[in-house]
């Protein structure tokens, strides 16, 4: 997920360099933009090194991004830690005269604000105002904890802990209490990652998937309510809490898990990247190079076998009966015989799964990135839905609301 980490001018912006710690360390990208008040307290090469990109504070610093739009533009959830009462007012105020208040102004994602000031600033009336606002206009405002403020002073308005901050975050991420229950009381079967086929005991046959589609879409259905098994095919991710974890290598393995599961699901989401091909055999030792100077060359055949279709394996198992919801992925690249939407059709038709999702991939276009354009494809209609170019994330999101309307369907 792309976060901004906005760092406001107070003594407690210290405590966001542990917050940033707690968001990395959880595989999220995130970019920081202090003020330049921050700066006084916790340096630019701080925010750097703990976040590894650069920091501005202006909207005039490489213009031609227009950061000031952008960064608001793509983040998945805006956090300000601390949020001082200038910040508090003006975000309520609509202000923008820097880069920070820009990007409250362009973000269209979740917002997080953790006041941190003096006990007055806090309760006077101004500021009472300004987080009324706020909250009626969706943005969640953290009340302050009750300590030790600056000085002797002690009282409401210190800043929240950097644990209690990162998981109200985290909250607001997957949708809080305005989340769409949609999926509660479903059971939910997702396959991520890419497979693995070893051919000796240093090399495999492997692929460019990250698993970070799937594990977005476990991450939404688990926040709309659903049970969520990840079956996670050499997944380095994190995995958030809540969601059954089976880990897997190869294809074979991935199939048991998936096929013997999949009955007593709701929903089975195909989005591993299955290796189509396993070596034949298996070298207990490792594969040597010759050193033949007769024939420096040589080079050893690897014979390959089809592994099985565990998406059609799944259809075939489930026959005649309406549930669960299959849903398959179709990583395509476009070729002489089509384009990428035309080899997704002609897959739906093969496949016979209730939802095909199809997407371009190839080198930097999908695996790995956090941004993707989609097309879901509905068995037995014409009709496409295109989501996308947005972030893994938000696609998730349109994608669990086709997969509701089938439900609803069956």
């Amino acid at each position: 997920m792309r976060i901004v980490l906005g760092v406001g001018g107070g003594i407690a912006a210290y405590k966001a360099a542990l917050l940033l710690r707690l968001f990395t360390e959880g595989g999220h990208e995130v970019t920081v933009v202090p003020t330049e008040a921050a700066l006084k307290f916790v340096g630019a090469p701080t925010w750097e090194a703990l976040s590894g990109h650069p920091v501005q504070t202006d909207v005039w610093s490489n213009i031609t991004d227009v950061p000031h739009v952008r960064i608001g533009q793509e983040a998945d959830l805006v956090v300000v830690a601390p949020t001082t009462a200038d910040l508090l007012a003006k975000a309520a105020h609509g202000l923008a005269g820097d880069l920070l208040t820009n990007v409250l102004l362009t973000a269209r994602c979740p917002v997080v604000l953790a006041p941190a000031m003096h006990t007055e600033m806090w309760d006077h009336a101004a500021t009472r105002a300004n987080v009324a606002t706020l909250r009626e206009r969706g943005v969640t405002v953290i009340e302050p904890d009750s300590g030790r403020l600056t000085g002797a002073d002690t009282g409401p308005g210190r800043l929240p802990e950097p644990e209690a901050i990162h998981e109200a975050a985290l909250a607001a991420l997957a949708g809080g209490a305005d989340a769409p229950a949609d999926l509660t009381g479903r059971r939910v079967l997702i396959s991520t990652g890419g497979t693995r086929e070893p051919l000796d005991p240093v090399r495999y046959l492997g692929n460019r998937s990250s698993g970070k589609q799937g594990l977005a879409l476990a991450q939404t259905a688990a926040a709309r309510g659903a049970s969520v098994t990840l079956v996670a095919a050499n997944l380095e991710l994190p995995v958030p809490e809540g969601i059954e974890v089976v880990p897997v290598q190869t294809a074979l393995e991935l199939q048991e898990e998936v096929r013997s599961r999949s009955a007593a699901h709701d929903v089975v989401v195909m989005v591993a990247a299955v290796a189509d091909f396993r070596p034949a055999e298996y070298t207990d030792s490792k594969i040597k190079k010759t050193h033949d100077p007769a024939d420096p060359d040589a080079a050893p055949t690897i014979r390959l076998v089809r592994n099985p279709d565990i998406l059609a394996g799944i259809v075939a198992d489930r026959g005649s009966a309406s549930s669960p919801v299959i849903v398959g992925f179709a990583a395509e690249t476009g070729d002489a015989t089509g384009s990428v939407l035309d080899l997704g059709r002609a897959k739906l038709a093969r496949k016979g799964c209730d939802l095909l999702v199809v997407n371009e991939v190839g080198v930097d276009k999908t695996f790995g990135q956090d941004e993707t354009s989609v097309h879901v494809l509905t068995r037995g209609s014409d009709a496409v839905v295109d989501l996308g170019p947005a972030s893994k994330s938000q696609v998730s999101q349109g994608i669990w609301d086709v997969v509701v309307g089938s439900l609803a369907a069956h």
